[in-house]
């Protein structure tokens, strides 16, 4: 069992918190995303050795990308991640979100609720007015996820990234900040 790691949370909701990842993360984080290889199919390629999880960590300390892990609040296991990068300022105010979630945590809520927070820290701490998902088609799961957090489909993109060797197609999901605060009106309201 990983050690307890509270004090360290980003932030945090009922079940999930998200905090940075830091080199004391590489064995947890390589060996989660190792056993639910199966499961993230051509989906996405996490890292899964020492050398690519050295990369993730320096991509992380890059100006352009906020990488969030997705614990869980009761022992701070890590379950996932949410990246959001390419990030830029000024007028555009924009960025990218990837995510995914380990096999043994998937279709509980656990992404809905972390997806949640790291839209608000991006409409928040990091200044956005726009966050950009781009799915494959394929994943009906990811896209479920989007629609039920307000992001709308914008687009098509052909051969739009190579994962796992190949160029895939991708759908371009995106929400603003005006969408999300409709959200949060809209639920204090109930």
């Amino acid at each position: 069992m990983p050690p307890k790691r509270k004090n360290m949370f980003l932030c945090k909701g009922e079940r999930v918190a998200l905090r940075y990842p830091n080199s004391r993360d590489e064995e947890e984080f390589i060996r989660l995303n190792r056993v639910s290889k199966d499961f993230y199919n051509s989906w996405v390629s996490p890292p899964v050795t020492p050398k690519q999880f050295e990369q993730y960590i320096e991509r992380c300390a890059q100006s352009t990308v906020e990488g969030l892990l997705v614990c869980k609040t009761d022992d701070g296991a890590i379950m996932g991640t949410i990246n959001i990068s390419q990030i830029f300022h000024g007028n555009f105010k924009n960025a990218y979100m990837g995510y995914y979630i380990a096999a043994r945590y998937a279709g509980q809520g656990y992404m809905t609720e972390a997806m949640r927070l790291a839209i608000d820290h991006a409409f928040g701490k990091i200044g956005l007015h726009r966050l950009e998902a781009n799915i494959q088609p394929g994943n009906k799961d990811s896209i479920a996820l989007v629609k039920r957090l307000g992001f709308t489909r914008e687009g098509y993109s052909r051969r739009y990234l190579k994962i796992a060797g190949k160029w895939r197609d991708h759908e371009r999901w995106a929400i603003v900040v005006e969408d999300r605060r409709a959200q949060k009106k809209s639920s204090r309201k109930k």
